[in-house]
């Protein structure tokens, strides 16, 4: 092992927010002990090369004044953004504060110093960031090969609460808000907050009816409902669609899309070339579909509702395992109510809700085959 003297503590990462929260906690841990008036903590966020200059002048500052009495500091330069691949991040100016930066940081005495330095994102090619990984009590907080450990969050969340998360949850929730770190850890502690009986498990109901949809406009609990063929929670979540003021047109747009993914996922099963049961989808089916049939449904890259392939595996196991996946007649059925309900607003358009819930008895009436 190294002998040679860490100056300070680097932190960085792609995801800003956990960055922050890792940063914060050893922050907490650093100033310890430390005089309230001895601790500083700056921003090093900066929108162009005058306001990098300000930062490391700010730093500079920090560092070269004495503690109270003497005492030893505690100093946290956060949320650094002019490290990344930016048009500051990489201006000729920039990389001359970069330069200066390392000197400074070169001569902090640990002794006196207690220095964080955080930094999202970071363009980890550049030499000044891998200097301060080699020269620094440093951490990546990265998601690494296996992905973000969302599960780790949540334990962390429940930490010392007697609440636990139902099978699926977790995934439904990634899904919900786009693999968003900080609105996960908000919706995590929203759902704790809502289920605050003891021994409570948070269901996927819940997110269903709590967790809004982050990104892509897709009205979850309305056609989670719908796709489950649950007529009296389809009547209630389209209830509650249209108090909080939403519009007709993008729910039925969100069933279309959905339905759209049934019907290709029930011409795969009904081939024998994939694979659906209650638990999931079977990946080496879909895996061996993707090679046999990819080209046929197009070759793009980007999530389409046209192309099955473009999907995640998960989230159609989810779609299709979640209750018994309707026959392939049902689901064109489907299509055409989709289609008449849409003429129908437009000969009605005061009366949308009446002509999406007559639009759900067709298609969910009890004793309805699928």
């Amino acid at each position: 092992m190294s002998s040679k003297i860490q100056r300070f503590t680097y932190i960085s990462g792609p995801d800003d927010f956990l960055v922050n929260r890792v940063a914060k906690e050893r922050f907490e841990q650093m100033s310890e002990g430390v005089d309230e008036f001895s601790i500083d903590v700056l921003s090093g966020f900066a929108n162009n090369v005058g306001e990098v200059e300000a930062v490391t002048n700010r730093l500079r500052e920090a560092v070269q004044t004495l503690g109270l009495f003497g005492a030893r500091k505690a100093v946290w330069l956060k949320e650094v953004n002019f490290l990344a691949d930016s048009q500051t991040g990489k201006a000729e100016g920039t990389l001359k504060q970069v330069e200066e930066l390392k000197v400074l940081l070169e001569s902090i005495d640990p002794e006196e110093i207690g220095l964080l330095v955080s930094a999202s994102p970071v363009d980890r090619r550049r030499s000044f960031p891998k200097w301060c990984e080699k020269n620094s009590d440093s951490r990546v907080v990265a998601e690494g090969s296996g992905g973000m450990n969302w599960e780790a969050l949540v334990a962390e969340e429940c930490h010392n609460l007697d609440v636990s998360f139902g099978p699926g949850v977790i995934e439904l929730l990634v899904a919900r808000i786009n693999r968003n770190a900080r609105l996960f850890v908000e919706e995590v502690r929203k759902l704790i907050t809502y289920c605050d009986e003891s021994g409570g498990v948070i269901s996927q109901r819940m997110v269903d009816e709590l967790v809004p949809a982050y990104g892509e406009g897709d009205f979850f609990e309305t056609a989670e409902a719908f796709f489950s063929r649950d007529l009296s929670w389809s009547i209630e979540a389209l209830r509650r669609h249209f108090f909080a003021g939403y519009d007709a047109r993008p729910l039925l747009s969100a069933f279309q899309n959905r339905n759209r993914l049934l019907i290709q996922i029930r011409s795969l099963v009904d081939s024998g070339s994939l694979r659906v049961d209650e638990r999931g989808m079977d990946k080496s089916s879909f895996s061996s579909s993707i090679a046999r049939y990819g080209q046929v449904f197009g070759s793009s890259t980007e999530k389409n509702p046209l192309n099955v392939f473009t999907q995640n595996a998960w989230y159609l196991g989810k779609l299709a395992g979640r209750s018994r996946l309707p026959s392939l007649r049902f689901l064109i059925d489907h299509q055409f109510e989709f289609r008449r309900a849409f003429e129908e607003i437009i000969e009605r358009p005061n009366e949308q809700e009446e002509v999406l819930r007559a639009m759900m008895v067709r298609c969910l009436a009890p004793g309805k085959a699928a």
